[in-house]
Formats: C-alpha cells, sequence, structure tokens
C-alpha cells in the first residue's frame, strides 16, 4: 500500500433524498485502513434493495448505495492477508466475523447484519471514507458503496476471481444471484432429482432455476406473468412455466404438472396471496424458501392444519445462506463448466446511466442490469 496516499477522486452515485434520482458527483475516498481493501471498480450490478433504499427504507442520507460489485484492487490494508494489488475481485455483504454465526460460517445471519451492511458508517466508529468538501458522506452500504468508480470494502467481503473471467459482469454473483442460487442449493439443500417451484422470473428466481439445474434437480416450474421472462426460463431449463395471468388454478395445473406436488418451492414475489399458494404446492416434509419482500406487518396466509399434516416448513432466507468466500467460487466453476449461465439475465448500462438502468429494472425491461465504469 502506498501510505503517502490520502485519499482517491472517485465519481459516486448519490442518493440526496428518499425517491429521488442518483445524480453522478465527485467524492474523496480515503485510503484504506488496515483490515480494508481500495478497489477500482470495473461493475455493478443494480440490486432491488438499491432501490428500495432508495424510495425510503432507512438508511442515512446522502448516501452511496451500490452492493453487488467487481473490480480490480488497488490498495491493501496493512493486516490484509489474502489480498493484493491488482486481484481481480468481487465483493459481497458485509459480517462482523466475531458473532456465533459467524463463527458457525453463516455470515449471512451475522447478529450485526444490519448495522454492518446498513448503517451507512463504519459500526466501530461511526465513520465514513467517503468525504465530498470535506464533509463526510454516507457509504459503507453492504460494505461497498460500489456506486463509485473507487470503492473501500473489507477483506472478509472481498472474494478473489480468475482473471480470466468477464470481471464486468461477476458483481451480481455478491447478491442477488448468490441469493437466488443459494436459496436452491445451501437453504434447501436440494438434491439431484428433487424438484422445485419458483414463484417469480426475475433475477432471483432465474438464479434459483439455474442453481437447480446445477445440481441436476429434476422437474423446476417456473411461475412468471411475463411471457418473455416464461420463454427465458424454458431456455434456461425450466421443465414447465406457468402464467398465472392464463392459469386460473396455478395450485391445480402445479400438482397436474408434477404428479401431486413438488419437494421444495421459492418464493420471489413477496406477495401474501403467492406465498398461500407456494405453501400448499408442496409434497409430505417439503419446505418454502420466501426471498421477497412483503408489505409491512404482513402475516402469512397459511393453513396450519395442511402444514400439519405434511409435516411441511417455511423459512425466510438471506443472502442464499451463503458465506461468499466458498458460495461465489463455486457459482463460478459451475459457469467455467456450462452449468450456470448467468451471464443471460445480465443488460449492460454505462455507469453514468444509472437511472435508466435503475427505471429498467422497475419496468421489467431488464432483468439484472449491470452498470460498466
Amino acid at each position: 500500500m502506498n501510505t503517502s496516499v490520502k485519499s482517491y477522486k472517485a465519481q459516486a452515485a448519490v442518493v440526496r433524498q428518499v425517491g429521488g434520482p442518483f445524480t453522478i458527483e465527485s467524492i474523496d475516498v480515503a485510503a484504506p485502513r488496515a483490515d480494508e481493501v481500495l478497489i477500482k471498480m470495473v461493475g455493478v450490478g443494480i440490486c432491488h434493495t438499491d432501490l428500495v433504499c432508495r424510495d425510503g427504507f432507512p438508511v442515512p442520507l446522502p448516501i452511496v448505495l451500490g452492493h453487488e460489485g467487481s473490480g480490480i484492487v488497488e490498495a491493501v490494508g496493512d493486516k490484509v492477508k489474502k489480498l493484493k494489488a491488482g486481484d481481480h475481485v468481487v465483493l459481497s455483504f458485509n459480517s462482523c466475523q466475531s458473532c456465533p454465526n459467524c463463527a458457525k460460517s453463516l455470515p449471512a445471519y451475522c447478529y450485526n447484519f444490519l448495522a454492518n451492511n446498513f448503517a451507512g458508517v463504519r459500526p466501530a466508529d461511526g465513520t465514513t471514507p467517503l468525504a465530498q468538501s470535506g464533509t463526510m458522506m454516507h457509504g459503507q452500504f453492504f460494505g461497498q458503496s460500489s456506486f463509485a468508480t473507487y470503492a473501500i470494502a473489507r477483506e472478509i467481503n472481498t472474494v478473489v476471481v480468475d482473471d480470466k473471467l468477464p470481471l464486468e459482469i461477476l458483481g451480481p454473483l455478491g447478491c442477488g444471484i448468490q441469493t437466488g442460487a443459494g436459496a436452491a442449493v445451501l437453504s434447501l439443500n436440494m438434491q439431484a432429482g428433487e424438484t422445485l417451484a419458483v414463484f417469480g422470473g426475475g433475477a432471483v428466481g432465474l438464479s434459483a432455476l439455474l442453481g437447480a439445474r446445477a445440481i441436476d434437480a429434476g422437474m423446476v416450474i417456473v411461475v412468471e406473468p411475463n411471457a418473455e421472462r416464461g420463454k427465458l426460463a424454458l431456455s434456461l431449463g425450466a421443465t414447465h412455466v406457468i402464467n398465472p395471468k392464463e392459469t386460473t388454478d396455478v395450485l391445480g395445473k402445479i400438482k397436474e404438472l408434477s404428479g401431486g406436488g413438488v419437494n421444495y418451492a421459492i418464493d420471489t414475489t413477496g406477495i401474501p396471496a403467492v406465498m398461500g399458494v407456494a405453501i400448499e404446492t408442496m409434497l409430505p416434509h417439503g419446505t418454502l424458501a420466501l426471498i421477497g419482500v412483503p408489505p409491512p406487518d404482513t402475516n402469512l396466509p397459511a393453513n396450519l392444519m395442511s402444514m400439519l399434516v405434511r409435516g411441511v416448513s417455511v423459512k425466510y432466507i438471506t443472502e442464499g445462506d451463503a458465506d461468499p468466500q466458498t458460495f461465489i467460487p463455486r457459482m463460478l466453476a459451475w459457469y467455467q463448466a456450462g452449468k450456470f449461465p448467468f451471464d443471460r439475465l445480465i443488460s449492460k448500462f454505462k455507469f453514468e446511466q444509472i437511472n435508466d438502468a435503475a427505471h429498467a429494472t422497475e419496468t421489467g425491461a431488464a432483468i439484472k442490469p449491470v452498470l460498466v465504469f
């Protein structure tokens, strides 16, 4: 690390007011501290969580969001052991490394997850590496704030990848794609030949499909109202696609196609009525994985007696139960083997087009926008 460098000039997409646009502004990014890493960004995905926080989920403003970054290590702190300048890396979520769940390699359930990922500052001392004209700007979003040409991350949420891979599109492996694939492979622990129903054919739902296919799952049914996304799901390996706009009895259709029900279901919609259907699709001892964000104060519309007689369970999932240090390399190994074509979900935009990319996410015109620097 060049200790003579005090800060780096960067361009960042800043959110200044709830629901406001991203504005490209000049900021200063401080040199990395002892356990930190400075990354020159190459690409960054736009995730639904970025837009939720822009639109009012409580984060301090002004803030630099972005949490699906990929780039090249520019400098490392004195205590960083596994990273060096020039490494190609993918950034993921932050964790404390010291709570009981982190000790069990369950960083997605870190006791301090909210503080480490949403506080907008370093939890230890309330500081941030970002500033503008000498005034602190909130950052550290998911331990990275990668809607900027430079980002500060930590060794724990920085994953080295093969420099022969297409770095600019790898960022979504750190959150959205990891969440969907991890839900199928890690959270549900699907085995070859087992069956799955996926509700929602967006980035997370289609990543769940890709994960299931990577481990040679059996029948995978995708429920998705967008006809084009339904076609894409079929081309990615879905056995069947059900359009709920055209099928009045989605539950009946799933049972008909599967011969009575599926082993597992995943809901990515957050819609209570959809969750209620998903619970009823499963065979005895099935598990429903919930990923979608529901409306506040929503109750699960479940028939407890129906759940009892089948012994089914429901679990909410964070980040696909993944440890990024092991699961991101696993997904990339599948990709290199031709078993995980996540690149087919991605649409590229220039960094300066961030508001257009966000709009494309909201309208469904793009499944997974990636900003390229």
